[in-house]
């Protein structure tokens, strides 16, 4: 799809740098951040990517960052903004036992962040642009039927509220807005034992997202375009 523009937050590995990937071989222009001013995968992408891929520097949890980044794309204007950033904590570590500090790192990366993110950026989203962000099926309360991952859970189901009412206060907006469970994926947060290649899911994620173009409203949907119950 030569000359569409994507904004990819959080690419420095794992799902983000294979997204950027996706979205490179398919023709697009690639803006896409990382924490680190250099020496990344991403960075080393942008190199071959004959100036394709342009590089930003953000913390998703610093707000001056956020603010600076902001400025830096204010003339511009993007088909996609897709936010990607998330951390977990211990999988077997239950409310009972996680720290506060270890709860809202988890809270202020996976559900905070996102949205901050989403208010400052939006703006810069063309009107028959994509607003995504990366969830989780564990994120989903119907379908929590065995517990397990309690903080992450909580992480993903306060982001898909949050979601839900950023939704709710711009139903009149012509964007189409997604929520992305990519399913378990063989990552480093993922672990060796999960079902899927990064190889084998992320065209199948990208695919669903630019299938949704034009479709206002919010979705909550796994790697192969099929509804996630709430």
């Amino acid at each position: 799809m030569p000359g569409k523009t994507a904004l990819i937050i959080g690419a420095s590995r794992g799902l983000g740098l294979a997204l950027v990937k996706e979205y490179l071989a398919r023709g697009w222009q690639v803006t896409a951040t990382v924490r680190d001013k250099s020496g990344t995968a991403l960075h080393e992408l942008a190199e071959r990517s004959s100036g394709k891929l342009q590089v930003e520097r953000l913390d998703t949890t610093d707000t001056n960052q956020l603010l600076n980044l902001k400025l830096r794309v204010q003339h511009r204007t993007f088909d996609l903004l897709f936010v990607n950033a998330g951390v977990a904590n211990a999988r077997h570590e239950t409310i009972a036992e996680v720290s506060t500090a270890e709860f809202e790192r988890l809270m202020v990366t996976n559900a905070l962040a996102p949205l901050r993110i989403i208010e400052n950026l939006a703006l810069h989203v063309a009107a028959d642009g994509t607003i995504g962000v990366m969830s989780s099926g564990l994120g989903s309360v119907a379908d929590n039927e065995h517990g397990g991952f309690e903080v992450y859970r909580a992480s993903k189901a306060a982001l898909n509220t949050l979601m839900r009412s950023y939704a709710a206060r711009h139903a009149e907006d012509q964007r189409t807005l997604l929520l992305i469970a990519p399913g378990w994926i063989r990552t480093d947060m993922g672990g060796p034992d999960a079902r899927y290649s990064i190889e084998e899911a992320m065209p199948r994620v990208v695919d669903t997202i630019i299938a949704q173009a034009g479709k206002p409203g919010l979705q909550y949907l796994d790697q192969f375009g099929k509804a996630v119950r709430w």
